[in-house]
């Protein structure tokens, strides 16, 4: 049985940030004997059902789920830019189509440079979701970076009011940036301890192996529009660590702290979800009493046909006829 499970990571459907092919994910993953994995693109969804059907197929458990850019605003508001990320996670059926429900939402009305969500549609649509503070982009990262700790108990509170035992705090550890990252993950745990939270520890994983690094460098670099020579763009180079680490290095670099390594073992255990592929799934229609769908069509088009014919021929009739015929049989 594994020992941990990868909660963050980025796959080729983070369009121009995410190298991670599904397949190839699938198997570096069974190659470290991980039985389990999540994708949380930024954002988005399209990349669900093929990483869920890559990970069956490969006999792995897919935990679907998504990194939602959060405004602390409104997400009609269309003034700021500023935004945070949060890790969210389906663990049943009901949080797959809430996930689906913010998505959509997020991309129709939330929509701002990127897909937004906002407290209200947390409020709404959190239930069967597991969520995590993510990474130093998060909301509660950035407020402790900023050395706000009032707010930051402040937000956590409303997270664990909202969530329950379902939100937990993330911590990560990248070389390189780790003056960045470790004074903000020490106040996280500190967080953990004073509050109860749950820590748990994640790569944020952009692509499956280490030399993968300078292809994903230039996805940025394209994203970005610069170019590889410009020392003054947005890079990942800093640490080449994003990759799909084993379970024996994220134990590592994690034993300080092996609650973070467990308890992501402990959300796989609450994440059981079944996503109906390969079924037809029709909407339910509500039909009048004692109608049949056939009778009920055939009335609907006996109604309408004169709103485009004024005069019913026969070559009309029989055309509706034939067209009624294919669709009911």
């Amino acid at each position: 049985m594994s020992t941990f499970t990868h909660l963050h990571v980025h796959t080729q459907y983070s369009l121009l940030d995410g190298l991670c092919k599904n397949e190839d994910l699938a198997a570096a993953a069974k190659e470290d004997s991980q039985d389990s994995l999540a994708i949380t693109d930024h954002g988005v969804m399209y990349g669900v059902i093929h990483f869920y059907n890559a990970m069956k197929h490969a006999g792995i458990k897919p935990i679907i789920g998504i990194e939602a850019y959060y405004t602390t605003g409104n997400r009609a508001d269309h003034t700021s830019r500023k935004r945070n990320h949060l890790i969210l996670l389906a663990k049943n059926f009901q949080g797959y189509q809430n996930l689906l429900k913010l998505t959509s939402i997020a991309n129709l009305e939330g929509f701002y440079y990127k897909p937004r969500i906002d407290w209200e549609m947390l409020e709404k649509y959190h239930q069967g979701l597991i969520a995590t503070s993510a990474c130093i982009q998060g909301e509660i990262p950035q407020l402790l970076k900023d050395g706000d700790h009032k707010l930051a108990e402040e937000r956590l509170t409303a997270y664990t009011n909202l969530f329950g035992d379902d939100f937990y705090l993330e911590i990560q550890r990248h070389p390189g940036i780790d003056d960045i990252l470790e004074p903000v993950n020490q106040e996280i745990i500190k967080l953990s301890r004073k509050f109860g939270v749950p820590l748990i520890a994640t790569n944020d994983v952009h692509y499956v192996k280490a030399d993968d690094a300078r292809a994903q460098d230039a996805l940025i670099a394209i994203q970005t529009r610069k170019t590889l020579a410009d020392k003054n763009r947005m890079s990942m180079m800093d640490s080449q660590s994003y990759y799909l680490k084993t379970q024996k290095e994220m134990s590592d670099l994690f034993s300080d702290f092996p609650d973070a390594i467990s308890n992501t073992r402990v959300i796989t255990d609450k994440c059981n979800l079944e996503i109906p592929t390969g079924t037809m799934i029709y909407p339910k229609y509500p039909l009048p009493k004692g109608d049949t769908p056939k009778s009920h069509l055939e009335q609907m088009v006996k109604d309408k046909v004169h709103n485009i014919y004024p005069e019913i021929t026969d070559k009309i009739q029989k055309r509706i006829d034939y067209e009624l015929d294919i669709i009911c049989n």
